[in-house]
């Protein structure tokens, strides 16, 4: 089982705390009040960054080790409330010496539609696509 906990602490401020006791700042304010990331754009980051862990996992292992590893992810929400994630794009700029399209392909799928419980957790009502590109090493 996993634990966290969100503790309220001024204005729009909140920390949160994972089991392994790291924190993140979160702020329900936007533009120059905001004192860390929406809850909403944190969800972005964490489909992002549980992709990543299992990308870096898989490339490693196929022994096409990573230099670089970028992920920009563009959420579409509803115009409403509760502004529901409808759609989510990742795009994956990878750097590394031998890495090939198709190894690189392969570990993004991987790690998005089988290892990823964040992505698990969004496709029932959250279509997620991907795109990526392999930079030239420097």
């Amino acid at each position: 089982m996993t634990n966290a906990r969100v503790v309220w602490k001024e204005k729009g401020q909140f920390i949160g705390t994972g089991d392994a006791r790291h924190s993140i700042v979160m702020s329900g304010l936007q533009g120059e009040n905001a004192g860390g990331v929406t809850p909403s754009e944190l969800l972005l980051i964490s489909l992002g960054g549980c992709t990543a862990v299992g990308i870096v996992s898989i490339l490693t292992k196929k022994r096409q080790p990573l230099s670089q590893l970028e992920i920009e992810i563009e959420g579409q929400q509803d115009a409403s409330p509760p502004w529901a994630y409808r759609k989510v794009n990742l795009n994956f700029r990878v750097r590394g010496r031998g890495l090939t399209e198709a190894g690189v392909r392969q570990a993004i799928a991987l790690s998005e539609q089988r290892y990823c419980p964040v992505a698990a957790s969004l496709r029932p009502t959250v279509e997620i696509e991907t795109s990526f590109e392999i930079l030239p090493e420097e």
